[in-house]
Parts: structure tokens; C-alpha cells; sequence
């Protein structure tokens, strides 16, 4: 059974609901970085960088 740890999330998460969440903020920071930011001049690996530091934190505190 998954182990199930408190976190600043309003819910109650595992380790894998935590990535999926994850992935969905990846995803959507990627569609809106290519709607708005890109078109100004900023690369897509700005967010990535960011969906990866976030998704770290998520996953380990989350």
C-alpha cells in the first residue's frame, strides 16, 4: 500500500499523485509559455527549468 505524507497540499496525496500533479503544471506552464512568453523572446527551456524545480518540490514536500 502507498504511503500516504502531510504536506502543503490541500489534499491527501502519494508520491505518484504528487508527479502526476507534476506533469499537469508542466503541461500547462509549457502551453502558456509558448502563448505568451515565447513570442517576447523567451526560450521554452526557461520553463522547463522552472516545471523541473517545481515538480521536484512538489513531489518531496507536496
Amino acid at each position: 500500500m502507498a504511503e500516504k505524507t502531510p504536506g502543503f497540499l490541500p489534499i491527501e496525496t502519494n508520491w505518484f499523485d504528487r508527479l502526476f500533479i507534476g506533469v499537469m503544471l508542466w503541461v500547462a506552464l509549457s502551453l502558456f509559455w509558448f502563448r505568451v512568453m515565447e513570442p517576447l523572446g523567451l526560450s521554452i527551456w526557461i520553463s522547463n527549468a522552472i516545471a523541473l524545480i517545481v515538480g521536484i518540490i512538489l513531489i518531496r514536500k507536496g
